[in-house]
């Protein structure tokens, strides 16, 4: 099912023609509205008039996370507090918290784009959806409970946390979607099994999966134990929130953006240059409609590629790759470039381990050093006998592992295996890298 057939299976020619009309309206409404872009965009010598065409788009400045910090908190907006009718913030872990404001009309075009990532996945109207991320401040919970809503789904706003509970609730309200972070839909699946129940025997059919880097490899992982379709969906509250991007679930070949309202480019994120299609850089996005808080080449630090051959599906809109990691979340050990997600593929390809995975990074002297922690799978463990380093099985495992990962990434990689249910279960992203140098 595709939601909104006409802009999701648009003409490239017609595509770009809306999408210039909106950018130059965009432009134009931050000029005029947004004291730091008109600054910038006068340093420059530029004014929206100098917008004729889409590739004058990169004639206009970046804007980056820590804009928002440096405005806190209500120095973006473009529409005074009287129209705004939703605020929404990230944690503030690294300082004052981003904040993001929304007119009732960015509401209903956020609920727009999630209702068509929900038919993506696969969703039909009277499906029952369990909504396992976060409801409150994070953008994640509310987005796609609109959208799904929109598209005639019944929603369960479960959010985060209280996993027995969740399990009760999939087993009794019977939902055939679901939607939460990979890592916390592993955790689920691990909780239905100590439960004793086949989790390919529940309900769920298609799960929308998102907010952490996951690879190929995690997928094939939950799509086989659970026996659903699972689909990646893409988005940032500086953006909207979830909905910006989604696969769809014939082809689970990249991201379809709903670029009628967002326009992506990929740079260097060295030099801030354009990349050609298919090759990976840094996502940068400008919305074409937001009222509250619109954003202009916004720097997101993620690391993907754009495509734009045709899609199975039907749909014509341009495809970003699944995100390859963040630009600040790449460890750089000894000269090489280290996404955890690449590091989690190779472990998936041994069946014998499970996606429950840490690295520790330290520093030895003068040289930084990684400690991969992964568990192991309970059938092997349960084969083995007692779990003991020694073991002969454990050795035989930890050497072929380790060879594989300095084959696949070119580093030696410490590796030490863990018996099941070692490392914390997450109840929303997963902490992935433990970075001891800090």
């Amino acid at each position: 099912m595709i939601w909104n057939r006409e802009m999701e299976c648009l003409g490239r020619a017609e595509m770009e023609k809306l999408q210039l009309e909106r950018l130059q309206a965009t432009v134009r409404r931050a000029y005029d509205r947004v004291p730091l872009f008109r600054e910038r965009c006068q340093e420059r010598g530029i004014t929206p008039d100098a917008i004729r065409t889409l590739q004058d788009l990169t004639r206009l400045p970046f804007m980056t996370k820590s804009d928002l910090r440096d405005t806190y908190p209500f120095g973006l907006f473009a529409e005074p507090l009287s129209k705004v009718v939703r605020i929404h913030a990230s944690s503030g872990t690294r300082g004052k918290p981003t904040v993001v404001g929304y007119t009732s009309g960015d509401i209903s075009i956020w609920a727009e784009v999630c209702a068509r990532s929900f038919c993506l996945a696969g969703g039909q109207p009277g499906d029952v959806f369990h909504n396992s991320y976060g409801y409150g401040l994070f953008t994640g919970g509310l987005g796609l409970h609109y959208g799904v809503e929109l598209a005639g789904g019944a929603v369960v706003p479960a959010s985060v946390g209280n996993t027995a509970r969740q399990t009760m609730l999939i087993q009794d309200l019977k939902p055939k979607g679901i939607s939460c972070t990979p890592s916390y839909l592993l955790n689920i699946a691990d909780q239905l099994e100590a439960q004793g129940i086949d989790t390919r025997s529940v309900s769920l059919r298609y799960a929308i999966l998102g907010a952490e880097p996951w690879s190929e490899a995690m997928r094939q992982n939950l799509e086989e134990r659970l026996d659903l379709d699972a689909v990646d969906i893409y988005g940032l509250s500086e953006v909207i929130g979830p909905g910006v991007a989604c696969e769809c679930a014939e082809a689970k070949q990249g991201l379809h953006v709903q670029e009628d309202h967002f326009l992506p480019e990929v740079i260097d994120p060295a030099t801030g240059e354009p990349l050609p299609d298919g090759e990976y850089g840094e996502l940068v996005f400008t919305s074409l409609t937001k009222e509250a808080f619109p954003v202009i080449r916004y720097r997101t630090a993620d690391i993907a590629a754009l495509y734009r051959e045709p899609c199975i599906c039907g749909r014509t809109t341009v495809r970003m790759s699944r995100v390859k990691g963040r630009a600040d979340d790449m460890l750089i050990i000894r000269g090489i470039n280290l996404f955890p997600s690449e590091v989690e593929f190779q472990l998936l390809q041994f069946a014998e381990l499970t996606p429950h995975y840490q690295l520790v990074v330290s520093r030895e002297g003068a040289l930084d050093s990684v400690l991969v922690r992964v568990e192991v799978a309970e059938a092997a463990a349960a084969n083995w006998g007692e779990f003991t380093p020694d073991h002969p099985e454990v050795l035989s495992l930890t050497k072929r592992v380790s060879n594989h990962l300095k084959n696949y990434t070119g580093l030696t990689l410490n590796l030490e295996l863990l018996p099941p249910a070692t490392l914390p279960r997450s109840e929303g992203k997963a902490v992935r890298v433990v970075d001891l140098r800090k």
